[in-house]
């Protein structure tokens, strides 16, 4: 696409058209790995244009950074109100513990939906490694200050929305730390081949599972793509 025709589209799609480029190249090569050259072409946009837009590569992935967190919590938040509007139902409560006390499930259901709703995400390839790459930059002080600020928006909605305790909070957050990690490790890949890569994904994305290898074979997995049928059968 020319500079004159992409002229004729309107500004808001423009950027959305760059950004979504941008989140593929950034998951793929990293931070420091892309280039707004390399964004550019993915985007069918001369590069010129693109830093004429965003001024530069740390300014895009901020840009990438704030369509990723945008779009985290609408789909938190989304799933929340689907939670409420069904009447809150909650998990059933497990037996006690030794000491008498319940183990209560009543963020069970809500934090099951939160969970589908995040790897659903991954549709948009790149949204989840880039805000994994952006946690990792807090030492930079403007992508590091934005990822600080997203980070606590997201505690704070499951916190304060979805009446999670500190706790469920931390095991929730840690959860999806560990789907970035095995996405960004390039994990899938392995699937039906390394006997406990293939467990450990089976228990971490269970129904979701046949997504995630769709996803790394669209973006290169060598063994993902023949792996998906042996998921959706098992």
């Amino acid at each position: 696409m020319t500079d004159k025709i992409s002229e004729r589209i309107p500004s808001a799609e423009r950027r959305e058209q760059i950004l979504e480029a941008a989140s593929r190249v950034f998951g793929e090569r990293g931070y420091f790995g892309a280039t707004t050259d390399q964004i550019a072409k993915a985007a069918g946009i001369s590069q010129p244009y693109v830093v004429r837009m965003f001024g530069g590569k740390e300014n895009l992935f901020v840009g990438v950074l704030s369509r990723s967190l945008d779009r985290l919590l609408v789909a938190f938040t989304r799933t929340l109100e689907e939670w409420k509007a069904d009447g809150s139902p909650a998990a059933p409560t497990v037996p006690p513990v030794t000491d008498g006390t319940p183990v209560a499930g009543a963020h069970g259901e809500i934090g099951r939906r939160l969970g589908l709703a995040y790897v659903s995400l991954i549709e948009d390839r790149g949204l989840l490694l880039s805000l994994m790459q952006a946690f990792s930059m807090g030492q930079d002080p403007t992508i590091g200050a934005k990822a600080r600020d997203g980070f606590l928006a997201i505690y704070r909605l499951l916190r304060d929305e979805a009446g999670f305790a500190p706790e469920e909070v931390r095991s929730f957050l840690a959860e999806g730390m560990l789907l970035n990690t095995l996405l960004g490790l390039r994990l899938p890949d392995e699937y039906g081949r390394d006997e406990a890569a293939t467990e450990l994904l089976e228990c971490t994305f269970r129904t979701k599972l046949a997504l995630v290898l769709d996803v790394a074979a669209e973006s290169g997995g060598s063994v993902a793509g023949s792996a998906t049928a042996k998921a959706q059968g098992a």
